[in-house]
């Protein structure tokens, strides 16, 4: 943010046209959620740097106010092998208004800001507001569109259910009459982290409106408590594709027994969990996994004081 006070005319914005390649259907599309500066960058390095192609990737950075001063200067200070960066704040996404947003709506209830504040300690780790648990967990963390065959499927995931576990029964409240006529408590649970999304099926069948329609039904969190997972697995129930684990390796933020090996295989690895690899809880084995991605000849980069 300094950089950015001191050199203004050199870290100006760039206007609000977007360059053209920012809008080319032919390109390839990430959308990073971040108020992390070195955890985005981070995700940016991983990708190009895995991709033999980078100029035909576009990725759309979006943090806050308060940071976007800090995302700009760090995204202009190199080409990252030619790839289109496009940061934003996420308030200069108009259409993202609680008119038109369901959960945004009803962030603005007293009644849901009381039950966030009266359960602040149980929610601390399921809030998305929470600023540590709102940053790209890991390398990779953002929708990946790459050639599958989605069955005609809209949304494509890894399956996270193991015996009892990660079932529907743990994310949804089954005494709804809505719920337990619509849904199996067994039905397995999928990671909403890593998507394939066909984008024309999702325009076609309504997507967008229906998982609005799931949030409005809710807004008295009868039929779920907390969380953007139990939304996205009532909305795409009967349209997800399970896809096979190696594209979607995660864990590396709390279970250190995926072996190095699955890690290899990987398309995409998730540092989930409190141990993220920027802090000194990390899990040291897999800590070089993303530290090879940090930006050591950064100056400012350089003068953070975090663990690596």
């Amino acid at each position: 943010m300094g950089e950015r006070i001191a050199h203004p005319e050199k870290n100006a914005d760039e206007g609000n046209s977007p360059k053209p390649e920012i809008e080319d259907p032919e390109l390839y599309y990430y959308a990073i959620f971040s108020d992390n500066v070195i955890a985005a960058s981070v995700v940016v390095n991983s990708a190009v740097e895995n991709t033999r192609e980078p100029w035909n990737h576009v990725f759309h950075v979006v943090t806050d106010k308060m940071n976007l001063g800090d995302m700009q200067v760090m995204f202009k200070m190199k080409d990252y092998h030619g790839a289109h960066i496009e940061v934003k704040a996420v308030e200069d996404y108009k259409f993202l208004n609680s008119s038109y947003v369901p959960v945004l709506k009803q962030k603005e209830s007293v009644s849901l800001q009381h039950f966030y504040f009266e359960n602040k300690l149980e929610n601390a780790t399921k809030d998305t507001t929470n600023m540590k648990y709102r940053n790209p967990n890991g390398s990779k963390r953002f929708d990946w569109l790459w050639k599958i065959d989605m069955d005609g499927k809209v949304n494509g995931a890894v399956e996270t259910c193991f015996g009892s576990f990660h079932r529907y029964a743990q994310y949804m409240n089954f005494s709804h009459p809505l719920i337990k006529a619509r849904f199996s408590p067994d039905a397995c649970a999928w990671a909403y982290a890593m998507n394939f999304f066909d984008l024309d099926a999702w325009r076609r069948e309504r997507w967008t409106e229906e998982y609005h329609y799931w949030q409005t039904l809710n807004e008295n969190r009868t039929l779920w408590k907390l969380g953007t997972l139990p939304a996205g697995l009532i909305t795409y129930y009967s349209t997800t594709k399970p896809l096979e684990k190696s594209w979607h390796v995660l864990g590396l933020g709390y279970n250190p027994s995926i072996s190095m090996n699955e890690i290899k295989n990987a398309s995409v690895i998730h540092f989930n969990g409190n141990m993220k690899p920027w802090l000194d809880i990390a899990i040291t084995k897999f800590r070089p996994l993303w530290t090879k991605y940090v930006d050591y000849g950064n100056e400012y980069v350089q003068s953070c004081n975090f663990s690596l």
